[in-house]
């Protein structure tokens, strides 16, 4: 298999460009389903860089399909049973996403990213270094950068705009975003 040209930005016609994120390009399908294609671009510490990698969005959305299938029982999804196909019928737009776009159903995505961290590393190395805590959870003194956490740490953080960072957020503040069940609920099945 040859290696295929890098796609920095999807060019599907057909559909309504919804959005460009830092990674994916999201497509009005109809009134319930969006088309998701994750491009080859590289985003690092919220910027996207110049030069995508070739084949790497056909990469992230085989792992998120694994991960998608794997944890279906623990928690329902966005994907839905539609061939790419049926949503491109012209062959040259079907050929540019192949392998690297879903079908998903629209829903109302939740303000905040859930991160559970293992390790104490980024941007938890340091809010740690500032604070002794990481997302306000207080851990023990001295530990080193990239350690090993005694135990995994739900530690949110905002979901930001194009250009705009990602702020880590205390649970309290996941609390006031969401709500207190829906909080518990997203922190808990994190961790699970």
């Amino acid at each position: 298999m040859s290696s295929p040209e890098a796609l920095f930005e999807s060019s599907i016609t057909s559909l309504k460009l919804r959005a460009r994120g830092k990674v994916r390009d999201i497509y009005d399908i109809d009134d319930q389903h969006m088309l998701i294609v994750t491009t080859d671009r590289i985003s690092a510490f919220d910027v996207v860089l110049p030069n995508p990698i070739p084949g790497k969005g056909r990469v992230l959305t085989q792992v998120s399909n694994f991960w998608f299938a794997k944890t279906q029982a623990l928690v329902p999804n966005h994907l839905v049973d539609m061939l790419l196909q049926d949503v491109l019928p012209d062959p040259h737009e079907r050929e540019e996403v192949e392998g690297r776009a879903i079908v998903v159903k629209k829903l109302i995505p939740l303000p905040v990213e859930a991160i559970v961290r293992g390790y104490l590393i980024g941007s938890g190395w340091k809010d740690y270094q500032k604070t002794g805590a990481v997302c306000g959870v207080k851990l023990p003194t001295g530990l080193q950068q990239g350690q090993r956490l005694p135990k995994a740490i739900y530690t949110p953080s905002t979901k930001a705009a194009i250009g705009d960072h990602d702020d880590n957020i205390p649970f309290s503040e996941t609390v006031t975003l969401l709500g207190e069940s829906l909080a518990k609920q997203v922190r808990d099945i994190s961790l699970t």
